[in-house]
């Protein structure tokens, strides 16, 4: 192995660990998400399927990193966890909570779509081909996710409008 290697290895193995974390730290955020909403099923819903996808993409990060005989991170992971529950928490609050958190899930989701991005070149670059069909399906997954969001977004916001107008904050929050 050429240094070269060794350092695509390394970082490889670094940005797995990371994804890891992230994708932890996505179900911080998702799941007390999901226990809130209310008015808004189809937005649950999704969701629900996201989380499921999410579990996934871990189960796929923990193949390849075993494949690399190393594990994610715990304090990684615990870290991200943490700030992701706080995220999700200081949305709570807001009377457009989940107006808020779709704007903050869109942007999750492309930092996402960007981490795989990075991981794919990487994987291609360092001849970690085994890792391209996982990585490629995790993507397409984020892809699938943040384009919904950027469907759903109008219907979102003109719903939580309508139930602004007719119950008033307490009425639309989620």
């Amino acid at each position: 192995m050429t240094i070269q290697q060794d350092i695509l290895r390394e970082l490889f193995v670094t940005g797995l660990t990371n994804a890891h974390a992230v994708e932890k730290q996505a179900l911080s955020i998702l799941t007390p998400q999901v226990e809130r909403i209310v008015n808004y099923p189809e937005v649950a819903d999704r969701l629900r399927l996201h989380i499921d996808e999410t579990n996934d993409q871990i189960a796929r990060l923990d193949e390849m990193l075993a494949g690399f005989d190393t594990s994610g991170s715990t304090l990684k992971d615990l870290g991200l966890s943490l700030s992701g529950g706080m995220a999700a928490l200081g949305h709570s609050v807001a009377g457009d909570e989940i107006v808020k958190n779709s704007f903050a899930n869109y942007a999750f989701e492309h930092f996402e779509i960007a981490a795989y991005k990075s991981l794919l070149t990487m994987a291609e670059d360092g001849g970690f081909a085994s890792a391209t069909p996982l990585l490629q399906q995790s993507l397409s997954e984020e892809q699938a996710m943040a384009q919904w969001i950027d469907e759903s977004l109008p219907v979102v916001t003109r719903r939580y409008a309508m139930l602004y107008a007719e119950q008033g904050s307490s009425g639309a929050k989620v």
